[in-house]
């Protein structure tokens, strides 16, 4: 599967006016983390004008899906997104745990 960056150009003032509709975007992140979709996400900070979540699938589909249900982007609080393939070389790899590493020295 492949990676996919959503990036998001938020409007001045996007922390302050995000309120409304904050819950609802986080429930359809929260889904989508649900469902394997949705890898990473947050705002960008400093300043806090952006955003980036990285989605994985089988094409950008997914990520766009989202970007066009987000209330954030309905509500006119993000003015523009835009999706873009992403090639991981380091940190896609199965993680293993300190605890696994530590058995696995071990044994």
């Amino acid at each position: 599967m492949a990676y996919y960056a959503l990036f998001y150009d938020a409007v001045n003032g996007f922390i302050a006016r995000r309120a409304t509709y904050r819950d609802e975007h986080l429930r359809l992140a929260r889904e989508a983390h649900a469902r394997g979709e949705l890898v990473l996400a947050g705002a960008l900070a400093d300043p806090a004008d952006g955003a980036l979540l990285i989605f994985q699938g089988e094409s950008p589909a997914v990520a766009e899906a989202f970007a066009r249900e987000d209330p954030y982007v309905k509500n006119r609080l993000i003015t523009n997104w835009r999706v873009r393939g992403w090639t991981v070389v380091v940190g896609n790899e199965p993680r293993v745990t300190q605890i696994e590493k530590t058995a696995a020295e071990s044994a």
